[in-house]
């Protein structure tokens, strides 16, 4: 196909990986809509929610790093095609699980194949975009998560409700299973020099640190810590928002989706457009890792109205809140995997943001298991108050130790 210059085939890679971003989410989303569901279709109390939820959160966090090592090693094309066709198959034995035991291995599944979409896309964007295109590019197809997070409420509610529950999870995972063999037909690598700007001379090659020289980086440590404390309020807003508006709003599966969507949809839009305000920092002059700094302190500043909502109980107050806290936890996703981009070699921002997200789903289990003992005992007030703190502390702790990290043989950046 002569006509897939470079320069064509870079959009329509990111499309793919837009799409795969928009059925990963959908697939992991659809116990959060179902929630009242599968709780009166299995017996479960909100303890025994927290645990479906964390067989997915617990997988996740144990094979993310791994993923992203395999990136590093294997490339994104292969792993990419590999985790979209596991976790699709993984989303169609759901529909098919007959006991709760049965649904928690096959989300345990889902786990455990899912981490592979995100060091992928990471990795591609690095090596298909320029630096000025980098944040922009990373943001697109990361909004696909939220798409997916947009599309899941009327999807899945229209699918139970049309259907059963089980098709909603049969029709995503089919649909996934025909984009796996989409992406292994038009992915490529890119030839060199695809990422360097137009009329700028192609930068010396810089050697990548090796598996425990990463390990003594500062920066690593701080993308960690930024990530294990940020990641809980997203998780929350995924996996309980959706369920919280039908118990505590007295919602129908039906109203959930018709309207359950708008955090989400307010959320991408902010990822995007913070993402897009990042890039243009850069265009005009900041060096590209203080652009996004100053992009996700500005954001974590918005992150303290989460603590209003159990003081504004109406169901347009609690979307609205949701819609300024979506859009602060995008900002941090989108713009925190550029910071990655900035901050290590190419070669090994895959293991750095699998290592990372594997962080963040920890953080993210741990404050499931909080959420569910919360809910039974002291109420929501406090949970809600813990999540406003979070982005705050984790632009606290990006700012005072994330830097560029080169090995020591490398020239200096």
């Amino acid at each position: 196909m002569s006509w897939l210059i470079p320069e064509r085939r870079r959009w329509i890679i990111l499309a793919l990986i837009f799409a795969a971003m928009v059925l990963n989410y959908v697939d992991r989303q659809i116990v959060s809509v179902l929630k009242p569901v599968l709780k009166a279709e299995f017996a479960l109390d909100d303890r025994g929610y927290a645990m479906l939820l964390n067989a997915f959160v617990f997988c996740y966090a144990a094979t993310y790093a791994g993923a992203g090592w395999l990136v590093d090693r294997l490339g994104a094309g292969r792993v990419m095609f590999a985790g979209v066709l596991a976790w699709s198959g993984a989303s169609l034995l759901c529909g098919f699980a007959q006991t709760f035991g049965q649904l928690v291995a096959c989300r345990g599944l889902l786990g455990v194949s899912e981490p592979t979409t995100f060091p992928s896309q990471l990795r591609t964007v690095t090596v298909w975009f320029p630096p000025a295109l980098r944040a922009t590019a990373n943001s697109i197809c990361a909004a696909g998560s939220t798409v997916g997070a947009v599309v899941a409420p009327p999807l899945v509610a229209w699918l139970a409700l049309s259907f059963n529950w089980r098709a909603a999870f049969i029709v995503p995972a089919i649909v996934g299973l025909i984009l796996a063999f989409a992406w292994r037909a038009l992915y490529r690598d890119p030839p060199p020099g695809t990422a360097v700007p137009a009329g700028a001379a192609a930068p010396t090659p810089v050697t990548a640190f090796t598996w425990p020289q990463l390990w003594r980086t500062r920066s690593l440590w701080g993308i960690l810590l930024s990530r294990f404390v940020s990641d809980p309020v997203w998780y929350f807003c995924l996996f309980w928002l959706p369920g919280y508006l039908q118990e505590s709003s007295g919602l129908t599966l039906a109203q959930v989706g018709m309207i359950g969507w708008i955090p989400f949809l307010v959320a991408d839009l902010g990822g995007i457009g913070s993402s897009w305000g990042s890039d243009r920092l850069v265009r005009r002059g900041f060096a590209p890792l203080r652009a996004r700094k100053l992009t996700l302190a500005g954001a974590a500043l918005l992150g303290p109205l989460c603590a209003l909502t159990p003081h504004l109980p109406h169901v347009a107050a609690t979307l609205a809140i949701f819609s300024v806290v979506g859009a602060v936890c995008l900002t941090w996703l989108f713009n925190l995997g550029v910071v990655v981009a900035e901050s290590f070699p190419a070669a090994n921002v895959g293991s750095v943001w699998g290592i990372a997200g594997a962080c963040g789903a920890v953080g993210a289990m741990c404050f499931n298991a909080f959420v569910g003992e919360a809910m039974a005992t002291v109420g929501p007030t406090t949970i809600f108050a813990a999540l406003a703190v979070l982005h705050p502390l984790a632009a606290v702790i990006l700012t005072l130790t994330v830097r560029v990290e080169r090995p020591a043989a490398a020239p200096a950046a």
